[in-house]
């Protein structure tokens, strides 16, 4: 589901993202400069908001710094130094950091108001962590682990949907949306188990 979605937005998100990286390669801005702004302030908004109960604007402060993700890959690939081994590294980091202090961040202040859907949100936490530790296992182990039914983009998309429709007043919105992250997840690293356990053989 993750590469079906990557591969339907590529060809638009490429037609609006490469002027905009070929601009900034002009001006000196490298891709782990770009990695590192867009990782902070999607950090820092998530922190100023949703600990605060305001999942409206945390979504869309949220919304406008993902898209930095979108500009650093897409840099360092146009780019005269072409992509790094740290580069790849520092993205994929960031990435997880940024995911899991959104879930924080959500978790804050639902603990906070002593909401039912805490015990959902740390299950939701941990099993994000362990897709992409399986991964990154895997792939240290010699074995390549891609797919499963809810990679990054669609976790993330899940739980920005989520906070966005919290924020309009859709009470329901929240549980439905960590419900359906969390079974996905679970999926997930079912998905992912079986592709290492195959690549074993």
């Amino acid at each position: 589901m993750g590469m079906m979605l990557q591969e339907s937005l590529r060809a638009p998100a490429t037609r609006i993202v490469d002027p905009i990286c070929r601009g900034l390669i002009r001006i000196g801005v490298r891709a782990n400069l770009v990695t590192a702004i867009g990782a902070f302030f999607t950090i820092l908004a998530a922190l100023l908001t949703f600990p605060n109960g305001h999942f409206l604007l945390g979504t869309l402060l949220i919304m406008f710094f993902v898209l930095f993700d979108l500009l650093d890959g897409t840099i360092a690939r146009l780019s005269p130094q072409g992509s790094s081994t740290w580069g790849a590294l520092l993205d994929s980091t960031l990435d997880r950091l940024s995911d899991a202090v959104i879930l924080a961040s959500v978790l804050w202040y639902f603990t906070k108001i002593d909401d039912p859907l805490v015990g959902l949100l740390i299950f939701v936490l941990v099993a994000g962590f362990l897709i992409s530790y399986i991964k990154a296992k895997s792939e240290a182990l010699g074995i390549e682990c891609n797919g499963g039914l809810a990679e990054r983009a669609e976790r993330l998309i899940i739980i920005i949907a989520s906070t966005g429709l919290t924020g309009l007043g859709v009470s329901f919105a929240m549980a439905i949306g960590l419900w359906v992250l969390a079974l996905a997840s679970l999926i997930t690293i079912g998905q992912r188990l079986v592709i290492v356990h195959r690549g074993c053989k």
